[in-house]
């Protein structure tokens, strides 16, 4: 990631140091994830749509320990590995938007809340931002080479309510207690970086 681009990274000293740690990453561009495993203070395993599983990737992507999922269905197996992830007090990377889009955390799925509120573990929000711009001029999919890619930590947050419980109703809660958080995040890493818009 830094031979091929200039990433600034704000705020990595807020991952905690050892334990169970969900990072939850706005996703605008392909480029995001890697971005994020390249620059995190700990090594992070992301949970990676199946269709990303072809040809070299396949070994690379189960060799450096990303979990592939089934987004059709309710991949269990998927969802063991991750709790699995946690359990052993490891970084689980998360797409909380569930699919690229605008990257502004405005339609959260209930998959992180799930993670965060089974596990126990904290949050983290990461904002990737400068990835979504117009691509380079050697690979269009690719941000510019060289280019400034900014990827801001936030403070590390419980999701759930403290009681325990992973009703239907908490699991609402914890949604919208997470999607509050990522929010104010990724407006205070806009503020921080310069980058007022989405796209910059």
């Amino acid at each position: 990631m830094y031979g091929l681009w200039r990433p600034r990274v704000l705020g990595a000293w807020k991952v905690p140091a050892s334990g169970p740690v969900i990072l939850a990453v706005n996703h605008s561009h392909n480029i995001d994830g890697p971005m994020v495993m390249g620059v995190a203070p700990r090594p992070t395993h992301f949970l990676i749509k199946k269709e990303a599983f072809t040809g070299p990737l396949d070994a690379f992507l189960t060799g450096i320990g990303q979990i592939e999922v089934d987004r059709t269905a309710a991949d269990r197996t998927a969802i063991t590995r991750a709790l699995g992830t946690l359990e052993q007090g490891g970084v689980l990377g998360i797409f909380p938007e569930g699919t690229r889009g605008e990257g502004d955390f405005a339609a959260l799925r209930a998959g992180l809340a799930y993670f965060a509120v089974r596990s126990g573990a904290p949050v983290v929000p990461v904002a990737v931002l400068g990835s979504a711009g117009e691509g380079g001029r050697l690979v269009k999919a690719l941000p510019p080479l060289r280019s400034r890619i900014d990827v801001v930590f936030g403070d590390p947050f419980d999701a759930g309510d403290g009681s325990g419980r992973r009703t239907r109703a908490a699991l609402d809660e914890a949604t919208a207690r997470i999607r509050k958080q990522l929010t104010d995040h990724l407006e205070n890493a806009r503020r921080l970086t310069g980058r007022r818009a989405t796209l910059e």
